[in-house]
């Protein structure tokens, strides 16, 4: 390790002069006057001082430093057979004219606009319109029901609500009007308008505070860049607190842009100019990072894609759209290509397509198994780049560096702590534990520009649930390991280690064992009470397409390959073999409903579950005691 060490030596022994640095890359209407403020720890502020406008980053300064006629956004939406492109300067043009529309409804500087919308460019217009302005923009994933919407809404207390008409899925067309128009009924705070995008696929009925997008935009004058604090919030997103109620994670101008940025060109050796594709939603942090803001912050093309990547109707859509867009970097999550695994193992789609300018696959938001990590590297011949954040991050807190420095990668570790990351592993009681002891991952603080500097009002929730554990030490929820090279093992939320006749084990050890075996797609493996040994862990597994195993008989193997592997500690309870498992729509296994279901709790059905039947026909099983027991 050369360049990554030298720099990520400076980045924490010298971090103002650092960042600094990197700042200067951002248009600044006014320079900082202080690059860290550490006057109210553990309060810490990037950039104070500094006045920019992020909107101006993200698509004027490119007009006017000569990449007006380059894409911006490439809209590939094969659930309506629609694409569109944007240059530069088209996407100025919009977005200028809605900041405009949204001027003329009275958002100011520091106005809340709530954001629920599907996966087509008025949601990017939208965001940077707010932007532009120095409005403060929530985005509601899409896929949320009436009641988050609404939690969202109270707590945000947004003047205006930017929609559209409707959603679609594949298959069928969800109409959002009715779920706003319910939100709104049920949420204290009322939105002075609602502004609706009308698709052609499901008119929305227009009430007295709705008004229509494309009437708006008809008449509407251009608004110029509104000059913002570096430490005034540029957004807040919503992500799930312990205690039910979610927690509004805050991100600032100044250190979202100064990161964004630098982790485009250090960690995904992007730049000016080429291709971008975030497979995700602009409702989750990676669609606000890495389909909006950063690509567009770089000077790259960014692609906005509309439907579901595997699957019907476009089962080779990953390599259809890096051919045909030219896509060099392809950021998605780790189930995207288990099931491209399950359904084409050896590749036979991939083939047909032109990929010569794909350079790398990064891959996050769920734990990368080793087999899937092997299995892509081999298909693609590019490098496979395992890298793990947060929501509460907004960029990578570890990575493999590509625009560094290509460090040899370790199947299950997402590399090395990236600059700015001061990385540590803690036990309960707060002490440095030594390399390959499982402990608590915490980052010192102050932690790098573009993470959160607070929630969204709340200050006491934010030291309470991620800074009071360890004082001076942010709390990530996640456990793991480094070796004795300093590499990062993340495995799971620390509520996913389970105890086991007082051994604490980690469930995803378990799950990249049973991903090892040659017949096993999916896995997931959670802790289930047990009166003797406190927990137990349980298992189940999805197949191969095409693969028949004698269930009693795989489950042994399985369970045997477990005890190998770990140890007899480790012994699966149960496993069952299943024709699926049930997922949110990025993707995620549900492991915390099934578990509460397991255990015996009436678990309410997620309102981001991706098929509720798969859940349905796995209760039987998964209620204690229940049928179909195979180990």
């Amino acid at each position: 390790m050369g360049r990554y060490k030298d720099v990520f030596r400076r980045s924490l022994t010298d971090p103002t002069g650092f960042w600094a640095e990197a700042a200067s890359a951002i248009d600044w209407y006014t320079e900082p006057e202080t690059i860290l403020d550490d006057s109210n720890p553990p309060f810490y502020r990037w950039f104070l001082g500094g006045t920019l406008n992020t909107c101006h980053n993200a698509l004027d300064r490119h007009v006017e430093g000569g990449r007006a006629d380059q894409k911006a956004l490439i809209y590939d939406s094969p659930v309506t057979g629609v694409k569109r492109t944007y240059t530069y300067r088209e996407l100025r043009d919009e977005t200028a004219r809605f900041a405009g529309v949204l001027h003329g409804l009275g958002i100011a500087r520091g106005d809340r606009v709530v954001i629920y919308m599907p996966m087509i460019p008025e949601a990017v217009v939208a965001m940077l319109a707010c932007a532009r302005l120095g409005a403060v923009h929530s985005v509601v994933f899409g896929g949320f029901a009436a009641h988050e919407l609404a939690v969202r809404i109270d707590d945000a207390k947004p003047r205006l609500i930017v929609s559209a008409s409707c959603g679609i899925e594949v298959t069928r067309v969800i109409e959002y009007k009715p779920i706003i128009d319910k939100a709104i009924e049920e949420a204290e705070h009322k939105p002075e308008h609602t502004v609706i995008v009308q698709r052609p696929q499901a008119a929305a009925g227009m009430a007295e505070r709705d008004l229509d997008w494309h009437e708006l935009m008809a008449h509407a004058q251009p608004h110029e860049c509104v000059p913002v604090a570096a430490t005034d919030p540029l957004y807040i997103l919503y992500t799930s607190g312990t205690t039910g109620k979610p927690k509004g994670v805050v991100r600032d101008n100044g250190g979202h842009a100064v990161a964004l940025a630098w982790s485009m060109r250090n960690v995904y050796d992007t730049h000016a100019g080429e291709v971008f594709w975030a497979a995700s939603d602009i409702g989750w942090v990676v669609g606000h990072s890495y389909i909006v803001y950063a690509p567009l912050l770089a000077g790259c093309t960014t692609v906005l894609y509309e439907g579901k990547p595997v699957g019907t109707p476009d089962a080779g859509a990953f390599w259809r759209v890096a051919e045909e867009h030219r896509v060099k970097t392809l950021f998605t999550a780790p189930t995207g290509f288990r099931a491209i695994r399950k359904e084409d193992p050896n590749g036979k789609l991939m083939v047909r397509y032109d990929l010569a300018g794909f350079r790398y696959l990064f891959l996050a938001g769920e734990r990368l198994d080793p087999e899937t990590y092997r299995w892509a590297g081999q298909l693609l011949g590019v490098p496979v780049v395992d890298h793990w954040w947060q929501t509460e991050t907004g960029w990578a807190i570890a990575a493999d560096p590509m625009g560094l420095e290509k460090l040899p990668t370790r199947p299950g570790s997402p590399t090395m702590p990236v600059p700015g990351y001061d990385v540590r592993i803690f036990d309960d009681e707060g002490n440095e534990v030594p390399p390959g002891q499982t402990g608590q991952i915490v980052i010192r603080l102050p932690m790098p520009p573009g993470c959160l500097p607070t929630l969204w009002h709340n200050d006491e929730g934010y030291a309470n649930a991620y800074l009071s554990r360890y004082p001076g030490y942010y709390l990530t929820g996640d456990g793991g390991f480094r070796d004795a090279d300093g590499y990062l093992y993340v495995m799971g939320r620390t509520d996913d280690v389970i105890n086991v006749a007082g051994h604490r084990l980690s469930t995803g050890e378990m799950e990249e064992v049973l991903a090892s075996h040659p017949a096993v797609a999916e896995c997931a493996v959670f802790g289930v009470n047990d009166e003797l040994k406190g927990e137990v862990p349980r298992g189940f597994v999805v197949l191969k397409a095409g693969v028949t195993a004698d269930p009693d008989a795989l489950a042994a193997e399985l369970a045997q390959m477990i005890r190998m592997r770990i140890g007899a500690i480790a012994t699966l309870s149960r496993l069952d073999v299943v024709p699926g498992l049930p997922k949110t729509r990025s993707g995620k296994i549900l492991r915390k409903t099934m578990r509460g279901i397991a255990n015996g709790r009436d678990e309410p059905v997620p309102s981001t579950i991706d098929d509720a039947a798969v859940l349905d026909g796995l209760r039987p099983i998964l209620r204690p005691n229940g049928p179909g027991r195979l180990s």
